[in-house]
């Protein structure tokens, strides 16, 4: 996957979570939590819908790297096959 597919992908499942977010700027950087107030119900969805689109375990101790749209196209680029 490129890497404008990987953020269509994370952004595609955090509006899944949270649609009314979309209209809204998305800084790469920051944490969803700090930009949108994500409660940790929130990201496990964001999560779930990160697992169905790519099928991708992601086990707990990698949710760190999956936290901003900066960190987690990283993390998906490097786990994804090219």
């Amino acid at each position: 996957m490129t890497q404008d597919q990987l953020v269509e992908l994370v952004k595609r499942s955090l509006y899944e979570v949270a649609p009314d977010l979309e209209a809204e700027p998305l800084d790469p950087k920051r944490s969803f939590n700090e930009q949108f107030e994500f409660d940790s119900m929130d990201f496990l969805k964001f999560i779930t819908g990160l697992h169905q689109a790519t099928g991708l375990a992601l086990p707990e101790k990698d949710y760190p790297h999956l936290v901003s749209l900066e960190l987690a196209v990283a993390y998906l680029s490097e786990k994804l096959p090219s």
